[in-house]
């Protein structure tokens, strides 16, 4: 089955916060993922605090198949700046 990585919303209701995780495509919204590689916090206002990803497991998922999702692609890019 196809593994994608996407957000996944936890949080209050006007504070969102996101996981990004790798789970499968077909997988309901709520369910279990297969790991958590960060977090997003759209709320802070520092770029650097915005988002944590653990790159080596970002590019492990994305060798092995997974597809990241348009946000999740553009963030990744935004860590990738942050961290320079």
């Amino acid at each position: 089955m196809a593994v994608v990585i996407r957000l996944q919303r936890v949080g209050k209701k006007s504070h969102p916060q996101y996981r990004v995780v790798a789970i499968e495509k077909k997988t309901a919204v709520g369910s279990a993922a297969k790991e958590v590689l960060g977090i997003y916090h759209p709320c802070n206002k520092e770029t650097a605090e915005q988002v944590k990803l653990d790159m080596a497991r970002v590019n492990h998922w994305i060798k092995n198949g997974a597809k990241p999702s348009e946000t999740v692609a553009s963030l990744i890019k935004k860590a990738e700046a942050a961290a320079k």
